[in-house]
């Protein structure tokens, strides 16, 4: 429902209730609905709107998939504006790359790469300041008073040593007159009320009474849902088609087919998938896939003895090898994984002919609307986009292939725009249909010299690039490397003297794409686990071998020696159980782990203890940042523990969660977080307490054990 429609409704119903006149409405220019005789809302800038009944609205550049971006966002414009907690909203913003880039990327708006906060900081800061500034200006005016008498806290604008007082809705108008300027400066940090501190979310109420709008809620007269069937194998295509039985469904209105497959279209989404099981198609599998993962594993194994394409180095690492005291060689396997949001995959379209509207969990806005444009043949600014909440995402909802906007764009134009489109994947297509984590091989060489120091270390690594073919390609593909996949290895933290990156980038046809901390969730696995195994292997404490390659970075020292400190590292544990240690830095955050598990005789395993010291600069949001780390750890540890995407001759094996298992509510360890207190610029938490966790349940399992992790996911029995 539009902000329009609802307004209108809500209005009319309030205004029933009361047994009052009902109030003409309007449309403005960006769509809103007005009363006829109200003040405009002030919005001197393009991040806030300060209604006449004192509502400030923040409008986030950056979807709310349950991050916590919204709750970030607004709290660090609420702190300029000095408001009321109590009075901020939130909505996401359109499409529009002028006003909403994302800072980091230059002039693409989107949310990923855990950049919400990191790029936002000042620029929500100063909009928060700049609207601050007018209030204080139309004070001053209307009381005919200098504004170095005026003061505002809580939302309450005062007169500094006189009895006036106003909320922000009652100067919206004077402010509205005056000239929008830039803050001479902003607050010192010693001043925060809202920074650094426990604020609620403020999208936890609209969730947990169900007004949230997720796409899946989207109602519009003679909405239309539509299903695709999908190619069993990737590559394939539609050879023919026949639609009769499909077209008899009570509730099929059409059938159409599409570039991707063949799209039926039904009143409502249980008719849709009656018609699509009907369907009888002939495809063509000329092009297809036709490897299964023993054949893509034997052609990665291959290229393991092949050089690669250097990605890091430093010194001689094949050369020191050879001089080395002790030397092990270990093989990594990480299989494909999907990203299994809660919320499938789901778009609505509105093609009007000349212009359109899509209502989206939108991550990648400017991408997706250049995709609707270009397949509608009309301008990107033509296109209309309701950025909504999106139910998880994890990367797959920003992915610069645009996959399923673009299945629903093309239902949308093939009826010809005659009704909107509600395209909607089932957890079925998109775990056999979407796009996956890359699987990876790694092979891991280091060396001891005889002190028992790590000297050299090689690391070749085998896996599909993300980014090769996308927009992205001649930023962060170079001399043949794609930095996500080697992050973390080719920029390793520690003082190894000696250092050897390479990767290998095989193209098989499986589509690939981002997942939660990208490049670090195998990097950080296998790095961290061969430092380990050589800390046994020197005889040294897992943490002071860490420490002791860590003098050029502190920030790593830093939680690492929390994490220590606040799990009792060093207590001896009982039989069968072990504690091991991770640390790693992932979009300039540092986050050490430090698990505790109990392995049963019958090799099944618990994870019984996590703590986890993060280091993110400055904490915006203590809470949020606790949730994003307790939420990664239980993401990773499920990965882990069950995350394993297979082919079988070019097609996906598992279809939902009975077969493809995420982490169960038992199966969730006590995690405690520990945030280091940082005057640094802040940096993101959606991604980074990923990457520790695997390793360390992994060195965990060899304390308690003597058997080291090698494959994922993890099985001992």
């Amino acid at each position: 429902m539009s902000d329009a429609i609802e307004i209108s409704r809500r209005s009319f119903l309030q205004a029933g209730t009361a047994g009052s006149l009902l109030i003409g409405f309007h449309l403005a220019p960006n769509g809103r609905a007005y009363a006829a005789n109200a003040v405009k809302p002030l919005e001197p800038n393009a991040f806030v709107r300060i209604g006449a009944d004192s509502t400030v609205t923040v409008l986030s550049k950056h979807v709310e998939m349950g991050q916590g971006t919204y709750t970030g966002l607004a709290t660090l414009l609420a702190e300029e504006l000095d408001a009321d907690w109590k009075q901020i909203r939130v909505e996401g913003t359109p499409a529009d790359a002028k006003k909403y880039n994302n800072l980091f990327w230059g002039p693409v708006q989107g949310t990923g790469g855990s950049s919400s906060i990191a790029n936002s900081f000042m620029q929500m800061r100063e909009a928060g300041a700049t609207a601050r500034a007018l209030l204080v200006a139309a004070a001053a005016k209307d009381w005919n008073v200098t504004p170095d008498k005026i003061s505002i806290s809580n939302g309450i604008i005062s007169e500094i040593g006189g009895k006036r007082q106003a909320k922000f809705g009652d100067l919206v108008a004077t402010a509205a007159t005056l000239p929008v300027t830039k803050p001479e400066k902003l607050k010192d940090p010693k001043d925060f009320k809202l920074i650094g501190k426990r604020t609620p979310r403020k999208d936890s109420r609209d969730k947990i009474t169900g007004r949230a709008q997720f796409t899946q809620d989207v109602r519009l007269p003679g909405l239309l849902t539509a299903v695709v069937a999908h190619p069993p194998r990737f590559g394939a295509k539609v050879r023919s088609v026949d639609a009769s039985a499909a077209r008899q469904v009570k509730g099929v209105m059409d059938v159409v087919q599409i570039p991707s497959g063949v799209a039926v279209l039904a009143s409502g989404y249980w008719a849709a998938k009656k018609g699509r099981d009907a369907l009888k198609i002939d495809w063509d599998e000329t092009d297809a896939v036709s490897a299964g993962t023993p054949e893509l594993l034997a052609e990665y194994t291959a290229l393991l003895d092949q050089d690669g394409a250097v990605a890091g180095k430093r010194g001689d690492a094949p050369a020191a090898l050879k001089g080395a005291a002790k030397v092990v060689t270990a093989e990594y396997h990480f299989p494909y994984l999907a990203h299994a949001a809660m919320e499938p995959m789901n778009c609505v379209v509105h093609f009007k002919g000349d212009s359109a509207e899509v209502w989206n969990g939108e991550q990648f806005h400017t991408i997706d609307q250049a995709t609707v444009a270009g397949i509608l043949g009309m301008a990107p600014e033509k296109v209309l986009i309701h950025s909504l909440y999106a139910g998880g995402s994890f990367g797959r909802r920003a992915n610069p292939a645009a996959d399923y906007v673009k299945d629903a764009v093309f239902i949308a134009k093939a009826i010809n725009g005659r009704a909107p489109v509600k395209m909607v994947w089932s957890r079925e297509d998109d775990m056999r249909a979407g796009y996956f984590r890359p699987m990876y091989l790694h092979r891991i060489t280091a060396g001891l010299d005889d002190k028992g120091k790590l000297v050299a270390w090689q690391q070749r690594i085998v896996g599909q690039s993300i980014l090769t073919g996308t927009p992205f390609e001649s930023m962060m593909v170079k001399n043949g490397v794609d930095n996500t996949s080697v992050e973390g290895a080719s920029n390793l933290a520690y003082a190894v003297p000696n250092l050897l990156v390479d990767l290998h980038s095989p193209k098989v046809g499986i589509p690939v794409l981002w997942w939660r901390s990208v490049g670090h969730t195998h990097t950080a696995y296998s790095t961290e686990t061969m430092v380990d195994e050589m800390a046994v292997l020197a005889g040294a404490d897992p943490v002071q071998f860490r420490l002791a390659m860590m003098d050029e970075h502190p920030r790593h020292r830093g939680v690492l020696q929390l994490a220590a400190e606040k799990s009792g590292w060093g207590k001896p544990l009982g039989k069968g159980r072990g504690r091991g240690v991770a640390v790693h830095e992932s979009f300039n955050t540092f986050v050490a782990q430090v698990v505790e598990v109990t392995v049963a005789a019958d090799g099944s395993i618990k994870v019984d203890r996590v703590v986890c010291a993060v280091d993110c600069g400055l904490a915006v949001n203590p809470d949020v940042i606790r949730a994003q780390m307790e939420g990664g750890i239980g993401f990773a540890l499920g990965a882990m523990l069950h995350g394993e995407i297979t082919l079988k001759q070019g097609a996906v094996e598992q279809s939902n969660f009975h077969d493809y298992q995420v982490l169960r509510i038992n199966e969730m360890p006590k995690v405690e977080v520990h945030i280091v207190s940082s005057a640094a610029a802040p940096s993101g938490v959606g991604e980074p307490g990923v990457p520790p966790l695997a390793p360390a349940v992994a060195n965990a399992i060899a304390a308690a054990t003597g058997k080291r992790v090698r494959k994922l996911p993890v099985k001992l029995a």
